[in-house]
């Protein structure tokens, strides 16, 4: 089908967006430019500032707008991040130069999620322009903070309201490289996650007496060891959960048995399980690892309620936003899409179990996200952005030649 965006204008804006380098809770760049785009392109902005002042202290701002139609209809949410990971060593390549390759453009945050970024702004340039009447509205919000620890920036989108109304979230995530999928893949979940950290207690000896003492060091080790071996609950869409050990902590005094050491896990969870499992599962092993000192557990503390962790989800693959948007996805790109999972979480499950939204990961194909020589592969990227014009103007605009009929059902958990 005939695109409604060109390929020079998705390497023109996606180019700008790498060279600005944009580090969570350091993305400030990013935002203006964002905000100052959408002016420019006639296009309504606002800055949504907020502010976390119990754990990062953190003052930032997401980038907000809608477009309204003249009857009622579907509010479709469009959700992106303009933060990045901090560059890291190994790179080869400018990781601020935008250098393209062929159809690669290598860059820090080009995949993740920059292009997505850039495919958001150009449909909704071009569906502006196009879509003189419809139906319903689209709401897009290009937040802050969504690599950090928390997801600051969609947390305050919640927070403040402004996923009320909302029928539908397209989060433009990279769903083809984060899966390991050829594009187009369209993502109809994710598995959740929380961190939590054990802190053991033994009692302090001299190191010529070990025996007279309690090693935290090695009673936490036997925990560690008993963790891992956990029975983890599958599921037929997301699998199981997993445990990844990120740290641990004790000792360093000469010649004196440890008598306090720590670790800290962070524990996917798959849908169903909950912190009471994952606590559950904690003091199982702690039983079983037999240790002679003392052992607590705490999850990691959250700035907000509903942001201590990340609940997984799942969209019914015949939700009708789904099929409309797959059957969009094939249409633009002439083959077949497939339907996979986020192994791993982020602002999707924020909007899909906080705001109670069918959340859709739709985006772009490359490699190397959070690694050396990150890249996106360009025409994935239109393809995407042409994927969104596409179904924004099928069930907005086509429901206005329908006489607006309301045929979407509102999707609960």
């Amino acid at each position: 089908m005939e695109p409604f965006v060109s390929r020079d204008e998705m390497i023109a804006l996606l180019s700008d967006l790498v060279r600005i380098y944009s580090p969570y809770f350091r993305e400030k760049g990013a935002v203006e430019y964002t905000y100052a785009w959408l002016k420019k392109n006639d296009l309504p902005a606002e800055l949504h500032h907020f502010s976390e002042d119990k754990i990062t202290r953190f003052h930032g701002a997401n980038v907000i707008g809608r477009l309204s139609g003249d009857e009622n209809g579907p509010t479709v949410l469009l959700n992106g991040h303009l933060d990045t990971v901090e560059i890291c060593e190994g790179w080869t390549k400018d990781p601020l130069g935008a250098e393209l390759i062929g159809d690669r453009m290598y860059g820090v945050g080009a995949l993740d999620m920059k292009a997505g970024c850039a495919a958001m702004l150009l449909a909704l340039r071009a569906f502006a322009k196009s879509a003189k009447r419809f139906c319903g509205s689209v709401v897009y919000a290009l937040v802050s903070d969504e690599e950090g620890p928390y997801g600051l920036g969609t947390d305050a989108l919640i927070r403040d309201g402004l996923t009320d109304g909302v029928d539908v979230a397209i989060v433009l995530e990279p769903s083809s490289a984060f899966t390991d999928n050829a594009f187009p893949t369209l993502c109809l979940g994710a598995r959740g996650g929380w961190k939590y950290t054990v802190t053991v207690r033994g009692k302090a000896s001299h190191g010529a007496t070990p025996e007279k003492g309690i090693n935290a060091v090695s009673e936490a080790a036997k925990i560690v060891l008993e963790i891992e071996k956990s029975e983890l609950r599958g599921h037929e869409r997301l699998g199981p959960g997993s445990i990844c050990v990120l740290e641990f902590h004790g000792g360093g005094y000469p010649l004196s048995v440890p008598d306090v050491a720590s670790f800290s896990v962070f524990r996917h969870t798959t849908l169903g399980e909950t912190k009471d499992d994952i606590k559950r599962e904690v003091e199982k092993a702690i039983a079983r690892a037999g240790i002679k000192g003392e052992a607590l557990m705490a999850f990691r503390e959250a700035p907000n309620e509903g942001c201590d962790g990340f609940e997984a989800y799942v969209v019914p693959p015949d939700d009708p936003y789904a099929v409309s948007f797959k059957e969009s996805a094939s249409s633009v790109t002439g083959k077949p899409v497939s339907i996979s999972y986020f192994n791993s979480l982020g602002d999707f499950n924020y909007l899909a179990t906080r705001a109670k939204l069918p959340t859709l990961i739709f985006g772009p194909s490359g490699g190397n996200y959070h690694s050396p020589d990150e890249y996106v592969e360009v025409e994935s990227a239109l393809q995407t952005a042409n994927t969104l014009y596409h179904f924004l103007e099928r069930i907005l605009c086509e429901q206005k030649e329908r006489g607006g009929e309301k045929r979407w059902e509102h999707y609960t958990l």
